[in-house]
Parts: structure tokens; sequence; C-alpha cells
């Protein structure tokens, strides 16, 4: 997968993101709970390679668990340094036994120890119950060749339906002409566009944010970026992977207008008015620090400070979205995938309702 600009300085090593696959059908609970990393998350006691898993952020113990069952996937990214070293099978065979039931891509190599074709990756995620739920590839290119949705849409959809998914989507901002209303307007104009050829193939298409999605545009400071987007393009053809840390980072950010004046918002909030945008979310942590200029510094889920019970929690109990949607654990960086893979499916998995 080629590399694309972007005006987001933030995106810049995540949308360098080359490639990725895998594919089938649900690890369960049940099998997390028969690894030994969740048994000591659950006594609190420290975790082998890792901190004791946070319990500051939800429920534990009693009543019906958060996380809906056969939901819980894994952004690929995330463990890069390990497929590119061990190469997909033993990666998958970790996630498997971490509880994971889903994994998301970010393109189509990942550097994976060996040449390995899609139906290969398929059928090696299918046998360790893992089904493919998305995939992230580039918006546009100056590339005429590139692999994105602008340059080479049908390859980018062939390889999606060749994989079984049921999501393909973007991790670029809606940035290519620009960051005024009409300039937002031109791109989702384009995402109408590849969402119809998605559709038309039994997928969805979908965007996932950053931070900067939600500042406002250079030729009318009162107008949200993120609005326009969800203004502009079709509700039935594309749709919102929300990444929840960096919502929370644009929260942070972008709660003041240019000019000083008040502009609050709540990221749970657009979910619960429109919940069918959302098939997909990013579930990723960090601890609040004001003095970080994006309020944040990113941990491993369950050791910072998001309220995943509540966020979690408020979308599954709507009517008919229990199992409407998708929960992808990630860290950009973390000190230690696997470590990271582990707690992040363990204190996941440990949430339960409030009674």
């Amino acid at each position: 997968m080629s590399r694309f600009s972007q005006p987001d300085p933030e995106l810049g090593h995540r949308l360098s993101r080359r490639g990725m696959l895998g594919v089938a059908a649900g690890a369960t609970a049940a099998a997390l709970l028969g690894a030994a990393a969740p048994a000591n998350a659950a006594t609190g006691t420290a975790a082998p390679g890792g901190a004791t898993p946070a319990t500051t952020s939800g429920a534990k113990g009693r009543g019906r668990p958060v996380l809906p069952p056969g939901r819980l996937g894994i952004q690929l990214y995330s463990l890069r340094d390990r497929v590119s070293t061990l190469g997909f099978g033993p990666v998958f065979a970790e996630l498997e036994r971490y509880g994971y039931d889903e994994v998301e891509f970010a393109g189509y190599t990942q550097g994976s120890a060996g040449p390995i074709t899609l139906a290969q990756l398929k059928r090696l995620a299918r046998n360790h119950g893992l089904n493919p739920i998305g995939s992230h590839v580039g918006y546009y290119s100056d590339d005429p060749n590139a692999y994105t949705f602008a340059q080479n849409l049908t390859k980018v959809l062939d390889d999606a339906q060749a994989l079984g998914l049921k999501h393909i989507g973007t991790a670029s901002g809606p940035f290519r002409y620009g960051s005024t209303v009409d300039a937002w307007k031109r791109a989702a104009e384009d995402f109408n566009t590849y969402g119809a050829a998605a559709r038309a193939r039994g997928m969805k298409f979908y965007q996932h944010n950053h931070s900067e999605e939600f500042s406002f545009a250079t030729d009318n400071p009162k107008v949200r970026l993120y609005d326009v987007l969800l203004k502009e393009t079709d509700p039935d053809l594309v749709h919102l992977e929300m990444d929840i840390y960096w919502a929370y980072v644009g929260q942070f950010r972008f709660s003041k207008r240019p000019d000083g004046t008040p502009a609050p918002f709540e990221p749970l909030n657009y979910v619960l008015r429109q919940p069918d945008r959302y098939p997909l979310f990013h579930v990723k942590d960090g601890e609040s620090d004001p003095s970080n200029p994006y309020g944040y510094n990113m941990t491993d889920v369950g050791d910072g400070d998001i309220d995943y019970q509540r966020f979690i929690s408020a979308v599954t109990r709507l009517r008919g979205h229990r199992l409407a949607h998708h929960w992808q654990a990630e860290h950009d960086n973390p000190a230690e995938s696997f470590t990271f893979a582990r707690r992040s499916s363990a204190h996941l998995h440990s949430l339960r309702e409030k009674c």
C-alpha cells in the first residue's frame, strides 16, 4: 500500500500502514477465561509481561457482560511487529487464545514473514476462529497506480470481496480538497461513490476518524467539519468507524471555536443520534494529560481514563443494537504488542453492566 499525503500531521505514521490480512468465525469469552492472563486480571494480580489491568473504568464481576458475544476484534496494525517477524499464523493463534473474534486489516502485506495469498490468509484466519470484519485502504494518492479508493476502486473492492469482508474503509481524513465546507462536500461526493460501489457488492464503505475531523471549516469557523461529513454523505452508503480515543482527543482540542467561543460536544452523542451509521469502533485508551497538546497519553485498553463500561453499554443497550456493532481494540505503538492484545481483551471481557 502506497504512502499518500494528508494535511493532518497526526496521521503520518498511521496512514502509511502497508498491509495485512485475515478472516473467519468467532472465538468466545469462555476461551479467554480459560487462558492464564484473564485469570490474573480477574484476581487483580499482575499479568505476565504487564502491570495489573486497570479496574476503574467499569463495573466488573456481576451483571451481563458489557461486550456483546462474538464482537471483539483487533486492528492488526497494533501487531505489525509480530506479523512481520512471526507471520500471520502465530499471530492469529495468539489472538484466538486471547479470546478475539474478529480482525481488521490495514492493507495486505504488513511485511509478513513469507509470501501468502488472500485465499491462504482467509483460510488461516478461519482456522483460528477469526472473522475478517474490515480493512483500511488509502483514500487517494498522486500516484495513478496507487492502491487507493480514488485510483484503484475496482481492485480494492475485488480484494475485499475475495477476503469475504463485510466492511471496507479508509483511515484517511476527507481533506483531499482542503478544509473548507465546499471541499468537504466534494470529498463527501467521493465517499458516496465508493459507498455505492461497495454496497453493490454487499459491503459497507466506512471512514475512520482521527481528531482533525472535529476541527472547524477554514471558511466558516462556526461549522464543524465532521458535521459536514455526516450531512453530505448518504447514510445508506457511507458509514463511520468511530475511533473513540481520537474522538475524545478531538473533544479536548476542538471544544472551542477558533475565536474562543465554546463549542462543546460529546462523541457518544454522535453515535446515539445515528447508531446505524457506526457499525465499527476502535477501542483505544488514554490517560488524561492536559499538558499534552492532544489531551491524552495513549495506553493499553483499561489503563486509561476513557469509560468503556459507559460507552459500550450506552450503544449496546439501544433497542436492536446489542449485536449491531463491532469493537476493535487498537494501540498505535504498544510497548509490547502481544501484551497489549491480551490485556485489552481481558479488560473488555471483564466489564459488566451496572445493576
